[in-house]
C-alpha cells in the first residue's frame, strides 16, 4: 500500500509499505476514504516531537471502511464506515475511567506518533470500540473528517478548558485551523467577543466571516495594546494560544485579565518563559491539555443538525499520491491561502 513515512527532521516520503494486520483481538484494520494533514504533523517533521521515530506512517485523522475486525471487537464488522478518532483509547485503565483518554495506558495519541498512522491506504487502529465511530447514513464525510481532531481539539483545549462562558471576552491568538476550530465551537457559549490575532490577513478575513467579532493583525507587535483598548483596558476573560511559540503564549500573558484563564492548544517545541512577575497575583490559571476527544460524540450531534459546519475549514483536495504537494501547500499556508487540506486515499 502507499503510505508517507516520517523520516527523520525535515524529512517525508511516499513509499510502498505492507498492508497493517490484526495484532491485538480489539484491532481493526480500515480502509482510509478521506485523511488530512495536521500541525502537528509539521511539529513531527520539524524533530519536536521525540516519540515518533523516524520510519514511522503519519496520520492521526480520518475515515474509511472496516476492512476487518480482530475477535474482540464488538461494535463493528467489516463494511461499516468509521471516524477514526485521533486518540486510541482502551476505556478500563485508571485515565480512561476519569476521561483522560488522552493518556489511556495502552493507548493516548499513538497513531501516527507511536503506531502507523492514517496517511496511507489502510490503518490499524488498536481498541476500535472505543476509539472508532460509526458515521450515520447521509452524513457530511469532509466535515467528519475535521472531528478527528481538530474540531475536538479547539473545543477541549480551547473552549472547555478556557472556560469560555456566556458574555465573556475571548482572544484566540493564531487564526489557523485549530484557531479557528476554537473560534468555531466558542460561539456555542455566547461569548460577547472573540478577538482573532494573526499576521495573515488572509486567515483573518476567514476568522471575521466565520464569527470572531475583531480580527487584528499584529505584524507590528501591538495586538496587546489593541486588544486592551477593546476591553476597556482589562484584558480578556479567556487567552487561547493556538500556534506553540514563545510569542504567542507572551501575548496571551500580556493580555489575560485578572482572574482569566490561558489556555494553551499549541505544540510547542521551545521553553517559553512565564513571567510570574506580573502575573502571580492576577489570579489567573494556565491550563495545558492533550485532546480526550470526550467531546465527539456531542461535536458529532452538533455538525449533524448544522450548529456547527467544520467542511468551511477544508481549502484544499488531493489524492493520495499528491500527499507531497499537500504538504507544501499545508505548509505554505500564507502563500496558498490553505486551510484544511483533504487527501482522498479511497
Amino acid at each position: 500500500m502507499k503510505a508517507l513515512v516520517y523520516g527523520g527532521p525535515g524529512l517525508k516520503a511516499l513509499e510502498d509499505r505492507p498492508k497493517p494486520e490484526i495484532l491485538d483481538a480489539g484491532d481493526a484494520i480500515v480502509k482510509i476514504v478521506k485523511t488530512t494533514i495536521c500541525g502537528t504533523d509539521l511539529h513531527i517533521l520539524k524533530g519536536d516531537v521525540v516519540t515518533c521515530a523516524p520510519g514511522r506512517i503519519l496520520g492521526h485523522e480520518g475515515v474509511g471502511i472496516i476492512d476487518s475486525v480482530g475477535a474482540g471487537v464488538t461494535l463493528f464488522k467489516k463494511g461499516n464506515r468509521v471516524l477514526i478518532s485521533c486518540i486510541s483509547s482502551c476505556g478500563k485503565c485508571d485515565y480512561c475511567r476519569r476521561g483522560m483518554y488522552s493518556h489511556c495506558t495502552t493507548g493516548g495519541w499513538i497513531l501516527g506518533n507511536q503506531i502507523d498512522g492514517t496517511q496511507a491506504e489502510f490503518v490499524r487502529t488498536p481498541h476500535a470500540d472505543t476509539s472508532l465511530y460509526p458515521i450515520p447514513p447521509g452524513a457530511d464525510e469532509y466535515a467528519l473528517v475535521m472531528l478527528s481532531d481538530i474540531l475536538p481539539t479547539g473545543f477541549e483545549c480551547g473552549v472547555l478548558n478556557g472556560k469560555v462562558a456566556p458574555g465573556s471576552t475571548v482572544a484566540i491568538v493564531g487564526a489557523g485551523p485549530i484557531g479557528l476550530a476554537a473560534l468555531l465551537t466558542a460561539q456555542l457559549y455566547s461569548p460577547s467577543q472573540i478577538i482573532m490575532i494573526d499576521q495573515d490577513d488572509n486567515r483573518l478575513a476567514v476568522a471575521s466571516r466565520f464569527g470572531a467579532t475583531h480580527a487584528l493583525n499584529n505584524t507590528s507587535g501591538d495586538a496587546a495594546q489593541k486588544v486592551k483598548a477593546l476591553t476597556s483596558g482589562l484584558g480578556v476573560d479567556t487567552a487561547i494560544e493556538a500556534v506553540g511559540v514563545p510569542a504567542t503564549f507572551q501575548i496571551c500573558q500580556d493580555i489575560i485579565a485578572p482572574g482569566g484563564v490561558i489556555a494553551n492548544i499549541g505544540v510547542h517545541g521551545k521553553k517559553v518563559e512565564l513571567h510570574l512577575e506580573t502575573l502571580w497575583s492576577q489570579n489567573i490559571a494556565i491550563t495545558t491539555r492533550l485532546v480526550d476527544t470526550v467531546s465527539t460524540p456531542m461535536l458529532l450531534k452538533s455538525v449533524q443538525s448544522k450548529k456547527i459546519d467544520p467542511a468551511k475549514l477544508i481549502t484544499h483536495h488531493f489524492k493520495l499520491d499528491q500527499i507531497l504537494d499537500a504538504y507544501e501547500t499545508f505548509a505554505n499556508a500564507a502563500d496558498t491561502k490553505a486551510l484544511k487540506v483533504i487527501i482522498e486515499a479511497g
